[in-house]
This record gives C-alpha cells, structure tokens and sequence, in this order.
C-alpha cells in the first residue's frame, strides 16, 4: 500500500479562521514530529473520508 493522500482522510478539513485546510486529529508533540520527519510510511490517523464506501461495497 502506498502513501495515502490527506486530500481524502477524514480529518482534513477546511479551518475558516485560518482559511486553508488542516488536519484535525489531536495528536502529541512525539507524533507530529515522527510524522513531519517520515518516521511513519503512512499516517497512522488516517481515516477514509468516503462515507458511502461500505454501501457501495453490500451493493
């Protein structure tokens, strides 16, 4: 499996104030540094943003 696209993760949402969009999940100092540095092959908050995926799938 390959790097996942933040673009379709769940936690990627437009932030009015700061008018861009940003990652939502709450993690710890430790993980962000692993994350900015590659310390992970994929992110490990990453969650589908495509509600309709499990329908699509019984269909």
């Amino acid at each position: 499996m390959g790097s996942i696209s933040c673009d379709s993760c769940a936690y990627f949402i437009y932030d009015e104030e700061y008018d861009e969009y940003i990652c939502d999940i709450d993690m710890d100092e430790d993980d962000y540094s692993r994350l900015i540095s590659n310390g992970y092959r994929e992110c490990p908050y990453y969650k589908d943003g495509d509600e309709y995926k499990v329908v699509r799938h019984q269909m």
